[in-house]
This record gives C-alpha cells, structure tokens and sequence, in this order.
C-alpha cells in the first residue's frame, strides 16, 4: 500500500502542477465569489500539521501506515462562520472516504473534529454527492440523503424520499471521475441544499425539522480515519447569497 500510494502522489502532484488554486482576483472575477485558498500555504485554514500541507498549489490532506489518524480529522476554515451560500472547489482524491463540512460545529478543537452537515465523496462508488450528518451533530440523522434522492426531513423528523434529482445513483456514479478532479458545488439557502458534483445534482434536500437543522456554523475539510488515502482540493471558493 506505501508503495501503491507513493506512485499515485507523483500522479496527483503532476496534476496540480498543471493547474493551482486561482488568485483572489481570478475567484472575485466570478461575480460574488471570494477565493478561500491563497494556493500557496493554509492561511485561513487550521487541522493537523502532520496530515495537512499545501503541495504545489493544491490543499493535500494524507495518511500512511506510519502516519495515519486514529479518527475522522478536518482542516477548519477560520474565516468564520457560514450559513446561506455557494461554494465551488474541485477535489481528487485516491482511497478512502472525505467530505466538505458546512454549517457544521468543531466538538474537539485539539483533535481537530468537525461535525455537521457533510457534503460526502470517496474513492468508491457509492457516497460521492450525498448529504451525511457527521458525528450526529444534526440531531443523529446519518445519511439525510442518498445519491439521487429529492428528500424532506419533515418538522416531526421523519424522512420523506419526495422524489428524484433526475438521475440514478448509478448514472451519477458514471459522471464522476476517478482518481481525478471533479467540481463539487454546495448551495445551502435557509433550509434548502443542494449538491452537484461535475455538474449533476447529487441530492435536493429541504430540512424542516426546526430541533436538529443547523442554520450557520463552520467550512472544513475531511481527512477519513482508516486505510491510507490522500485528497487534493483546489480553487476553493465562496458567494454568499441574501
């Protein structure tokens, strides 16, 4: 597995060579956006040192049999809190399992652990674009969506399946590619999410239950507990929408 994951590093360097994070101007030049990640260090940004770096103009997060981590981990955006907006990036990621945090509470700021809202992605074919509750910070509710799925949390907290976003699971499975960039959008706007991943809406959720939804709270990034992976993210941006 060491020797599996040192060659895809060179892959997933390369990669980022070819293409780094834009300036500030570059994601203002997106009407209403405002760049998250300068490309050249984690200004703004704070998770453990060991697991996060900045590598050719690309957020890496990685562990290795040496250097793993003993729990779900997340580099936290320190710019403040969030609550109604788009954000864009674009990720890669080689084994494993990660996610973009959103509305979400830091619940052990020494272990950098993040929980909340998850916009989720793997290096498998079954989670990508879906919305996760992690760490059960939005009253326990696990996957609040499947791949595909057009959901209502209903103010009683019961799970109503309404409908479909327009694709299978499986078709949107066939749009994202693998072990290389992907776009992954997040619009949150009261109680109204969506996800897109390449362009395809993943799930369409509106949470009604007034006890668990989560209104503002933090952007971070997931680094997954469990065999050795790596995930890139770059041209992280934001627009707040009124």
């Amino acid at each position: 597995m060491k020797t599996h994951l040192s060659s895809l590093n060179l892959l997933l360097l390369t990669a980022c060579l070819a293409s780094f994070a834009p300036t500030a101007s570059a994601a203002e030049a997106e009407e209403g956006f405002k760049s998250l990640f300068n490309g050249k260090d984690l200004t703004g940004w704070d998770g453990n040192p060991k697991l996060w770096s900045v590598q050719d103009g690309c957020i890496t997060g990685q562990t290795t049999a040496d250097n793993p981590t003993k729990g779900n981990t997340f580099l936290i955006y320190t710019g403040g809190p969030v609550d109604d907006f788009e954000l864009r990036l674009s990720y890669k990621i080689v084994g494993g399992n990660s996610g973009i945090q959103y509305r979400s509470k830091v619940v052990n700021q020494k272990n950098w652990v993040v929980g909340g809202y998850q916009g989720d992605f793997e290096a498998g074919k079954t989670y990508s674009g879906i919305l996760y509750d992690e760490a059960g910070v939005a009253g326990g509710r696990g996957i609040m969506a499947g791949r595909g799925e057009k959901v209502v949390w209903t103010a009683e907290g019961k799970k109503q399946v309404t409908g479909s976003t327009g694709k299978t699971s499986e078709e949107l499975q066939a749009g994202i590619k693998h072990e290389d960039w992907n776009e992954y959008v997040i619009l949150a706007k009261g109680n109204h999410f969506i996800h897109k991943i390449n362009g395809n809406v993943t799930v369409d959720v509106t949470d009604e239950d007034a006890q668990k939804q989560l209104k503002s709270g933090v952007l971070a990034l997931q680094l997954h507990a469990g065999p050795p992976m790596m995930v890139q993210f770059k041209d992280i941006r934001i627009k707040p929408l009124k």
